[in-house]
Parts: C-alpha cells; sequence; structure tokens
C-alpha cells in the first residue's frame, strides 16, 4: 500500500469516527474504534495463519460468499477442534473462535443482528481468559460495551455498536489490511484522538516529529554518533510508554537502517493506555516475544524485573527514551532516598517529579547506552533539589546534549520543552548545546516540525560541530561552572541578530553630498520658473 493509500485510510477511520462518536466524549470513543480495527487484526492474523495449518482442507469460497470459512470447517469437523486449537496456541498464541471473528461480527452488524452485542462481549472475554497467555489478559478491559454513552437500553447499544462496526467494515474494504497497513492507520487515529484530547493526550501520545528526533538520536553509535546507525540494540526501555508510539518509531527507523531490535519494554501507569500499547505493538506486527509492556507505576517502581537486586541479572538497555509527564506532583516517601535510583544524586522535589523521572531511567542505562528523554524547560534551570541533581549529572559528565525545541508542539501543553541526551561513558568533556526554538512550521493549532529541521538537529548532534552561529555551541564544564550550572540555552546560544555596523564617517560625507545636489536641483528649478513668470520655491 502507497503512503497515499495508508494517509487515505486513516481519513477514511477518522471520518468514520467524526461521524458516528456523536456527543461520546473522544476519548470514550477511541477505546472502540481502536479495540475493532484490533479485532479485525487478529482475524486477519489468526485466519491466515489456519489456512496455512489446514491446507486444502480449509474451505474456498466466492468473494461475494458471506460464509466465514473456518465456521464451516469447525461444523465439518468437530473432533479435529480441540487438537487444531492446541496447534494454534501454539503457533500464534491466541485462538479466536469462529464466531467471535471480524468477518462473522462485520456479517452481524450489516445485518443488524439484536445478537452482536452478546457475541462481542463474549468473544473479548474469551481472547483475554482464554487464548492469550497470562501476558495479554485483560486486553479489552476497558472496553465497556454496556455502557451508557453507547445508548441507554440493550437495543440501543446493540444498534449503536452495529452501526460503528458496518462503516468500519465498510471503509477497510477498499484497503489491504496487512498488518503495517492497519498499525500505520492505528497510528494515524490515535494521532487524531490526541489533537482533540487536549491536556490528556499527554497521557499518551508524542507527536510524531518529535519522536522522530529521539529515535534518530538513540539508534546512532552511541559513543561515536560520527560514524552513523547501529546495526543492533539488544534492548529497548520506555518508561512511561503511553500507546507504545515512541518505541515503535525506534523500531521503525532501526528496521529501515538494515538493523534490528532484541526486545522492546514499556511501562505505564494508566490502565488504558497500557492495553493501548499492547494492541499497538501487535498491529504493527511485534510478537508478543519481541515486547514486554507492564503496567504499574515507575517512580515507585513496582515492576519486579526492574527490581532485581543482584548486579549480574539486574536489567539493563542498550537505549532509553522517554516523553514522561511534565512536572507531575509526586509524594516521595522518606524511605526513597535510599533507593538505588535516587541515592546517589538525591530527590526530586514533590512539585515536579522530572528529575525522578529521568534518574529512574538513567539506572538501567548500560554503561555504553544511550538515553533521549524530553523534559520542560525548568530542569535546566530550575534551583534547590533539582539544581544539586543537575549539578552531580554534570560534574561525573553524564548530561551530553542539550536541545531546545519550539514551544507548542505537544498537544497537551503549549510550552517549549527540551531533549536531555544522557550517557554513563561519553567521550566529550564538554555538552553540546542546540537551540532549534525559533525552526518551526506554524500550523493551525500546534506547530510542527519538517524534514528539514529534524535533520539539522540529528545531523548536528551526530557531527558535534564547535559552534553554528546562533544555532548550537560545545560548552566546556569550565564556562557551565562559572554559570552555576544552569544550562539555561540563551546563556550559552545568543539569538540575537548582530546590529548592522555604521561607518559615520562615510554616512555623513554622502548626506554633504545629498544637501549639495539637492541645492544645485533648487537653483536650476528656480530659474526656470522666473524665465516663465512665476514664483521660486522658497
Amino acid at each position: 500500500m502507497t503512503a497515499t493509500d495508508q494517509q487515505r485510510l486513516g481519513k477514511t477511520l477518522w471520518a468514520i469516527a467524526d461521524q458516528l462518536r456523536g456527543a461520546m466524549n473522544a476519548d470514550d470513543f477511541r477505546d472502540y474504534m481502536l479495540a475493532f480495527l484490533f479485532l479485525r487484526y487478529l482475524s486477519d492474523n489468526y485466519e491466515a495463519a489456519a489456512k496455512k495449518e489446514l491446507g486444502s482442507d480449509y474451505p474456498q469460497f466466492d468473494p461475494d460468499d458471506s460464509r466465514v470459512p473456518l465456521a464451516v470447517w469447525y461444523a465439518n469437523n468437530p473432533g479435529d477442534v480441540v487438537d487444531f486449537e492446541k496447534q494454534m496456541r501454539r503457533k500464534v498464541h491466541y485462538v479466536i473462535k469462529p464466531e467471535h471473528l471480524w468477518a462473522n461480527i462485520a456479517n452481524l452488524s450489516k445485518n443488524q443482528s439484536p445478537d452482536l452485542l452478546d457475541i462481542l462481549r463474549d468473544g473479548f472475554k474469551y481472547i483475554e481468559n482464554e487464548s492469550f497467555e497470562s501476558t495479554f489478559q485483560g486486553l479489552f478491559s476497558e472496553i465497556n460495551l454496556g455502557s451508557e454513552k453507547l445508548g441507554r437500553t440493550h437495543a440501543d447499544k446493540n444498534k449503536k455498536l452495529c452501526d460503528i462496526i458496518k462503516e468500519i467494515a465498510t471503509g477497510l474494504k477498499e484497503f489491504s489490511t496487512d498488518s503495517d497497513t492497519l498499525g500505520d492507520a492505528y497510528e494515524y487515529l490515535i494521532g487524531q484522538f490526541a489533537a482533540g484530547s487536549g491536556k490528556k493526550a499527554g497521557e499518551f501520545y508524542t507527536p510524531q516529529r518529535v519522536s522522530d528526533i529521539l529515535s534518530a538520536i538513540v539508534t546512532l553509535d552511541s559513543q561515536e554518533p560520527k560514524t552513523g546507525p547501529v546495526n543492533h540494540l539488544g534492548s529497548v526501555l520506555d518508561f512511561a510508554c503511553g500507546s507504545g508510539s515512541l518505541l515503535l518509531n525506534v523500531r521503525h527507523r532501526l528496521k529501515k537502517q538494515g538493523g534490528t531490535i532484541g526486545k522492546i519494554y514499556g511501562q505505564e501507569k494508566n490502565i488504558t493506555t497500557y492495553n493501548l500499547a499492547r494492541m499497538n505493538m501487535l498491529l504493527h506486527g511485534v510478537k508478543d516475544t519481541e515486547f514486554e509492556i507492564y503496567h504499574g507505576d515507575t517512580l515507585t517502581n513496582d515492576w519486579d524485573f526492574l527490581r532485581e537486586t543482584n548486579p549480574a541479572k539486574m536489567p539493563k538497555f542498550d537505549a532509553i527514551v522517554a516523553n514522561p509527564p511534565f512536572s507531575l506532583r509526586w509524594e516521595p516517601k522518606e524511605e526513597m532516598s535510599e533507593d538505588v535510583r535516587f541515592k546517589n544524586h538525591g530527590l526530586a522535589p514533590k512539585s515536579a517529579a522530572d528529575f525522578a523521572f529521568l534518574l529512574h531511567g538513567f539506572h538501567y542505562l548500560k554503561d555504553q547506552g544511550v538515553m533521549a528523554i524530553i523534559l520542560p524547560h525548568g530542569v535546566l534551570f530550575r534551583g534547590g533539589a533539582e539544581e544539586r541533581i543537575r549539578t552531580k549529572l554534570l560534574k561525573d559528565g553524564h548530561i551530553d546534549t542539550v536541545i531546545g525545541l519550539p514551544a507548542n508542539l505537544f498537544y497537551s501543553t503549549g510550552i517549549p520543552v527540551c531533549i536531555l541526551v544522557l550517557k554513563k561513558c561519553k567521550k566529550p568533556d564538554d555538552v553540546l548545546f542546540i537551540n532549534a526554538a525559533e525552526h518551526f512550521e506554524k500550523g493551525k493549532r500546534q506547530n510542527f516540525l519538517t524534514d528539514e529541521h529534524i535533520d539539522k538537529i540529528v545531523t548536528t548532534y551526530r557531527n558535534r560541530p564547535e559552534k553554528i552561529d546562533r544555532y548550537a555551541r560545545r560548552v566546556s564544564m569550565a564556562e557551565i561552572e562559572k554559570e552555576g550550572y544552569n544550562l539555561n540555552i540563551s546563556r550559552y546560544i545568543s539569538t540575537a541578530q548582530a546590529e548592522e555596523q555604521i561607518d559615520l564617517a562615510a554616512t555623513h560625507a554622502r548626506l554633504v553630498e545629498l544637501e549639495s545636489s539637492t541645492r544645485t536641483a533648487k537653483q536650476k528649478h528656480n530659474a526656470f520658473l522666473k524665465e516663465l513668470g512665476l514664483p521660486a520655491l522658497p
């Protein structure tokens, strides 16, 4: 499918969402829409695997035949169903009963079947509880098919679901629906719903263009960015992963560059967003053995996998990316001062957990790894506990690059933000500052970055020049120390335009010359007026 077709599919699905959600909140409708898109993906994937497994025994029908091939096979081979499902669990790790497949659900919606709601509910429960391994339990837990937002009565709810699914099925019919296509449509819809969610969008979505910068940075050689992209990242972590878009961006970029990722790890506190992330991974063709998303609180570090105390077994990551909630208020307990993540640097203040998130991720970074995190500008200059943490990180040589981005790039806030690039073992004994705040295109609701803007940021990070006038500069630790370890970008890169130098002597001579020529012209003009008998000019 071409990029144009992918965009057309995304716009088609968004138009359906916009038309059908009515008075329903965009966030609520998002969950229904994306769950149905995911069910379509699971069904297509399952039927393709079943066709391969059954070979010539798989029923073949004309395209216009509305029967579900697997349902016919089940009816004709009841004694083989148990063994077939056992084999499918082994190969694709899940089972969908024929009545729960998208093809049957779409048929029910087309015929306005009064049983659709109940069959759909049973299907979600079966996939959650009987089909997937424990990693996927609760995948549809936040999809409330009994919600009054769908209608007051059971019949009203059923009709609404029939209408939604019928339109989605019709919209998808003319497009190829391989995993990449459905994954891209899913991403497009997440972005569109984020645009309508205001501040809530920050809970689950990093704008694609900002995400592109982080993924480009962490897929370059961590110690020698000039040498270009790496061929392999053993592990990548996003500890505030939202819908998983940032992790998928890293994977996509690495694959595009001919590289591979060992495993993707993410953590997300919001249950609905956590489910979105897992669906997003599968929709993009990431196998369930290739990723692990954990539902839990990053700040309290409640993921047992990360709490391993044996240094030999403690997980460490080649690359870490994150866009945590900006300046989140938190309540650190007293014992947290002894937490291995914080005890060498100190606790972030209650008013802003920015450095708590940063230190959490940094603790799990490999010695040769790279971390890129999006944070509000305040982390660069705020005093108190944050100043002490920042100073310690700088003195230890861990802050590699500070990138200032334009304001109004995010759906959730209009404030300008920065990207901090951190390394445990960085070679240069300085900090690279990049001031990209004035380099953007203005949009209707948000500003956005073009390919040229992103390329300039990434190229500057990669080549680490001594200075680019009004844009970038390498600053020595001695100079940063003189500035009190304040990283405010304007202290190191001036964006003011130099005033044009004026040669006063030359300007004076020119004025004298102009005055003389004006006087001569006036005399000639008055002489002409005198010949005509007209009064002269004063």
